[in-house]
């Protein structure tokens, strides 16, 4: 017969299993199918990140080159003094790139189709 303290420890272990499954399955990022690209708060064009593509963004203000690969998009190239969004790399999903000198906002789309966090 088996002692409880091994029984204790068999369903202690398949908890902490399953706990760490479930937080792999719910906390890994989301990777977002499209972004949209703003210029001075009006949609201009939605890009689909599954395509690998380089296009420029000219706002009047300026221009900036944005690259799309693998799913991933950044701004590679601005004439704006401060090129903040080329410095901001790669990113997939997790914040918007901002130039603010150009008035220029690609931001991520949602694929969960529920509400935002701010909608409370």
């Amino acid at each position: 017969m088996v002692k409880t303290k091994t029984w204790i420890i068999i369903i202690s272990a398949i908890f902490l299993l399953s706990l760490v499954f479930s937080l792999l399955i719910f906390l890994r990022p989301r990777r977002a199918g499209t972004a949209e690209i703003y210029v001075d708060g009006e949609l201009i064009r939605t890009v689909d990140l599954d395509n690998d593509e380089t296009f420029t963004v000219d706002t009047g203000r300026g221009v900036n080159t944005v690259l799309v690969s693998a799913g991933r998009i950044r701004v590679i190239d601005a004439d704006c003094p401060d090129r903040v969004c080329v410095k901001s790399g790669w990113l997939t999903g997790s914040a918007p790139i901002v130039c603010l000198p150009h008035r220029l906002v690609i931001s991520f789309s949602s694929d969960t189709g529920g509400p935002d966090a701010v909608a409370g």
